[in-house]
């Protein structure tokens, strides 16, 4: 099915997505049976989570805004309640979370919440049409789920390129049992930003899916050329950020090359090449311009835990604490042991937990949208002193940088040693010459979401091999589960996989449903790299 068939569908709200439509195969008599979303699977693996008895009531109200971007600069988008980023939702271990989503967004537009992260029960998903009927114009739904397992997450549509509006917020488990020493937390959102300034993310859909005719950049695939998609090279750091004033930011080296939305000439070593599809006018932080930063205000000494997310569509972001080095602590939500780094390189959907001992002074904490000179920028203030300049650039950028292969997992989170059961080969494939992205060469189709479906069956140890044959990466996020990277690197729900890399990760089949695996890339994810890993029954 074709981008525009698929988004004309998930507008319209069909109801396509209805329970027998959830549970049908691909209409072949050999076709195994999957369990449903709904399904009594679903809720015996669900009742085996670890409750505190407490519930969270919440609305989260999906309007259309106007949005302050600071520095005078406003966005019309769509925002729940009005804010970028959204209230961040606070909960413990073991709680439960009524969240009822109120789609009061204008022409008839469609949406839903998917918790990015959360090994949730499936029907609570927010994924149309695989586990849900989008939710129309006009109505609520309520998601109920319990979240057992701590750790810094958020929320957002999965609904055609929404994720690029402003409707995300974070949504932190808190650890009731907090093994971390610190004296004060704060949330870190990262965004690249086009909506409401130079059009909305429909528009540069519309305009990157035609893709780039002839022009020779991500030719399509090839053999891998090697097996750990996280090397990056020898960490090399090029890339620049000239300008991350309050004024649009200006393309790299391919400036006036593409159209309004295609950015062209984007490079990043760090990235294997190819930066990103997309010409964004600004970057955020907490919602906010360089020019107009967002402040963190504490003392000299203080021990802060920064929960680091990106929320963006199509842009890797380097982040940096000028004058401070980061102890990571956390990546996506799970612990690993403890390294000390001078700068992290997020992905889309991504999120890191970093510790960090507060110096005397102002401090630029800068996110480097890798490899296209461009950034953004927030302030941490414990003394007295003049506001960095928006060009600044903390000389951590270019410091020491783990790649995420490069960590291990906490010894009470990694998997214990067991005999595979189930290999997957997911491969990568597609270019931007044609914009074709899809896994094994299928682009999902959303009319028939279990076609093809990788089966897995629960009980398995599964392991799926990410061969990424195309000339740029890929941030590879699976619902419902957290992998680990090989045999005992750190537990992720998303992962960078560079181009003509292969990354293996390995989970526990232990979460029955219809799971979607898809490139975290708003607009690959919507060009058809998705694919549903569903439980045979």
């Amino acid at each position: 099915m074709n981008s525009m068939n698929r988004r004309s569908v998930l507008r319209a709200g069909l109801g396509i997505a209805g329970a027998a439509a959830l549970t049908a195969c691909s209409g072949s008599s050999s076709a195994p049976a999957l369990i449903s979303p709904s399904g009594s699977a679903v809720a015996v693996a669900d009742k085996k989570r670890t409750r505190t008895g407490r519930t969270h009531d919440v609305t989260l109200t999906a309007t259309q805004t106007r949005a302050d971007l600071g520095a005078g600069i406003s966005a019309r988008t769509w925002a729940f309640s009005g804010q970028v980023p959204g209230r961040a939702l606070r909960i413990s271990a073991g709680d439960r979370l009524a969240a009822t989503l109120s789609n009061q967004l204008p022409n008839q537009a469609t949406t839903s919440i998917h918790w990015h992260g959360i090994a949730l029960r499936n029907d609570m998903d927010g994924v149309p049409p695989a586990t849900q009927a989008a939710v129309r114009t006009g109505r609520n739904f309520t998601y109920r789920f319990t979240a057992d397992a701590p750790g810094t997450y958020f929320f957002h549509p999965h609904v055609g390129v929404q994720l690029d509006r402003g409707l995300y917020a974070p949504l932190i488990v808190e650890d009731p049992k907090e093994p971390l020493s610190y004296d004060e937390e704060w949330v870190v959102v990262l965004d690249d930003w086009l909506d409401g300034v130079t059009g909305t993310p429909d528009d540069a859909f519309a305009e990157i899916e035609q893709g780039m005719g002839g022009m020779p950049m991500g030719q399509d695939s090839g053999s891998p050329s090697g097996t750990s998609g996280h090397d990056m090279g020898g960490m090399d750091m090029s890339g620049g950020m000239d300008d991350m004033s309050g004024s649009p930011s200006t393309s790299p080296s391919g400036e006036g090359m593409g159209g309004k939305f295609m950015l062209m000439g984007a490079q990043s070593r760090l990235l294997g090449g190819d930066a990103g599809d997309v010409r964004y006018p600004y970057h955020l932080i907490n919602g906010r311009v360089p020019a107009d930063p967002a402040v963190f205000r504490s003392k000299p000494g203080k021990r802060v835990r920064l929960r680091l997310i990106n929320a963006g569509g199509d842009t890797a972001y380097r982040v940096a604490l000028g004058g401070h080095k980061l102890t990571i602590t956390h990546t996506d939500g799970f612990p690993v042991q403890h390294q000390q780094v001078d700068a992290l390189l997020l992905g889309m959907g991504e999120r890191y937990d970093v510790l960090v001992t507060l110096d005397d002074g102002v401090f630029p904490l800068v996110a480097l949208a890798e490899g296209k000179n461009a950034g953004g920028m927030a302030v941490v203030r414990t003394g007295s002193g003049s506001a960095p300049r928006t060009s600044v650039r903390p000389t951590e950028l270019d410091g020491m940088l783990m790649a995420a292969s490069q960590l291990r997992a906490a010894d009470d989170v990694r998997l214990a040693p067991k005999k595979t059961d189930r290999v997957h080969r997911i491969e990568l494939t597609g270019s931007m010459t044609a914009y074709n992205w899809a896994i094994n060469g299928r682009r999902f189709d959303m009319n028939n979401p279990t076609a093809h479906a990788i089966t897995v069956e629960e009980g398995q140890r599964v392991r799926l091999d990410f061969v990424n044959t195309t000339t740029m990466w890929h941030p590879m996020h699976l619902h419902g589960h957290t992998y680990q990277l090989g045999s005992g690197g750190p537990r992720k729900d998303t992962t960078v996989v560079l181009p003509k890399k292969t990354v293996s990760v390995f989970f526990d089949a232990d979460n029955p449903g219809q799971w979607m695996l898809h490139c975290h890339n708003a607009y690959h994810g919507e060009a058809g790299m998705m694919a549903l890993v569903a439980y045979r029954s």
